[in-house]
């Protein structure tokens, strides 16, 4: 009896300590709810750092295809309209450049021609005059006198033929800028009708190494600027 008395209050006690089947269950119920909410947040975290990895990545390849791609992009009108004119076939074909070369070509064989002769003439006289030192027929006094007058006339031919190169030199330079100064007046008033942003200048081995060909406006061009150097020409 005494055992049984001993360990009944045993039991109550530890009955006593134990926590409710209820609460159990609002505690796992609690525990569940926050484990949903954990799971939420860290979806929704995941979620934020996919859609910024998306951005980051679109956004940079939209940049690498825009550097590997130029574009000329007007501020607020959107594309602009580039053409190109051959600057090759407008110095070939191009009339008023044809008449401009053959004078610039008249006066360098013109003045070339000068020089070739005052030349020869020159290489005449030394010649004789070595001749003549040679067979001791010229007095050496004279000798002097005739060396020195050659070595002038040299020197003056020499100046000569610095004097007509820069002159020709200077007679291109003329003939490029009046070129210049005449396709750039027409293509003011070519492109009143067209309204393009840009007209570039393509040559062999320039700045522009390829072209598209849809882009060329040299024919119509040349065939403007032909009809309008003939009509002038009659006048």
């Amino acid at each position: 009896m005494q055992e049984e008395n001993f360990t009944e209050p045993a039991m109550q006690q530890e009955t006593g300590d134990m926590v409710p089947e209820s609460k159990i269950k609002e505690k796992a119920g609690i525990s569940n709810n926050l484990w949903m909410m954990s799971s939420i947040i860290l979806n929704i975290v995941l979620l934020a750092g996919l859609i910024i990895l998306y951005v980051l990545f679109f956004n940079s390849r939209k940049a690498q295809e825009q550097q590997g791609v130029p574009v000329i992009q007007k501020s607020s009108e959107g594309f602009a309209r580039v053409v190109f004119l051959n600057l090759d076939s407008l110095n070939e074909k191009y009339e008023f450049v044809k008449n401009l070369r053959s004078d610039l070509e008249g006066t360098g064989k013109r003045l070339q021609n000068e020089i070739l002769a005052e030349q020869s003439a020159f290489e005449k006289e030394a010649a004789e005059f070595q001749k003549q030192v040679q067979s001791n027929s010229i007095s050496e006094e004279r000798a002097k006198v005739v060396y020195e007058g050659l070595m002038q006339k040299q020197q003056l031919l020499v100046e000569k033929k610095d004097r007509y190169t820069q002159q020709v030199a200077d007679k291109e330079l003329n003939m490029n800028l009046r070129l210049l100064d005449t396709v750039t007046n027409f293509l003011k008033r070519y492109n009143r009708r067209y309204g393009y942003d840009y007209i570039l200048g393509y040559k062999t081995a320039g700045e522009i190494l390829l072209a598209n060909d849809s882009l060329e406006i040299t024919r119509d061009v040349l065939n403007t600027l032909n009809e309008e150097y003939i009509q002038r020409g009659k006048k």
